[in-house]
């Protein structure tokens, strides 16, 4: 395995979590801004007004999401390991 493979294999990796956790991210701080805004908005600065929203929202971007995450982990897992003698020398 050269170098150039193992940046290659790292590269690829990072973008493959970095893709597959953008939605439960995405979803966190869009309910995030939004309760923001409205504690803004009417002057309510309870700090632990955020967590619970945050939490349930990310939870359920995971059920949701978690079909397309599993295949994508899974694209990118079994022509790794199929191919695991042509990496490991």
């Amino acid at each position: 395995m050269t170098p150039d493979d193992v940046v290659f294999l790292g590269q690829h990796a990072l973008l493959i979590t970095l893709v597959t956790a953008a939605p439960m991210l995405l979803s966190g701080m869009v309910v995030g801004l939004i309760i923001s805004v409205f504690q803004s908005v009417t002057q309510i600065q309870e700090i632990t007004l955020t967590f619970v929203p945050k939490i349930i929202m990310v939870m359920v971007a995971f059920v949701l999401f978690l079909p397309w995450m599993i295949s994508t982990i899974l694209g990118f897992v079994q022509p790794l390991l199929s191919n695991i003698g042509a990496w490991v020398d």
